[in-house]
């Protein structure tokens, strides 16, 4: 009789549980509306049929929080985000030309030899960051350093263009 009686508590804490979700149902101004498997809507039909709680499960109402505050407390996450972001490193390098050559050519250069590259005098170098070109530029010397003067950066949309 104990296998017998598990199911019956079993059933019976169910049929508790479906009955005080009814009661709260006829107790609100309004009826809660569902569909059925037929697709009509109407008032819960969780009591008909023959096991009545083996019917759908009730539909209840969605509860949303209001959009207005989620931007200002999204925008703070935001900065603390954008100032860990600021701190990390970015290596940039500025190419001024490429070439192809075989390895048998690669193993005679010595000093002094001088490799032909794909550019112009006078071109604009590249200026990669972390391998990303993000402008062109021209070479400027600034206290006996090399320095470069960007004269044409990148848009985000140009760079995006440039992945496909």
């Amino acid at each position: 009789m104990s296998e017998e009686t598990k199911p019956n508590a079993a059933q019976e804490a169910l049929a508790d549980e479906w009955a005080a979700a009814l009661e709260e149902q006829e107790a609100s101004p309004e009826p809660a509306q569902t569909a059925d498997a037929g697709g009509r809507t109407g008032k819960n039909h969780a009591g008909a049929g023959t096991g009545g709680a083996k019917d759908e499960d009730p539909v209840q109402k969605a509860n949303f929080e209001s959009l207005s505050q989620e931007p200002s407390r999204a925008q703070t996450q935001e900065d603390v985000n954008l100032d860990v972001v600021l701190d990390i490193p970015v290596t940039l390098s500025m190419e001024i030309g490429r070439t192809r050559i075989p390895i048998r050519n690669l193993l005679q250069l010595n000093q002094g030899s001088v490799v032909e590259l794909d550019r112009l005098a006078g071109e604009p170098l590249d200026v990669f960051a972390n391998g990303t070109l993000i402008a062109h530029g021209e070479v400027v010397v600034v206290n006996e350093k090399f320095g470069i003067r960007l004269t044409d950066v990148m848009s985000p949309t140009e760079r995006v263009k440039k992945l496909k």
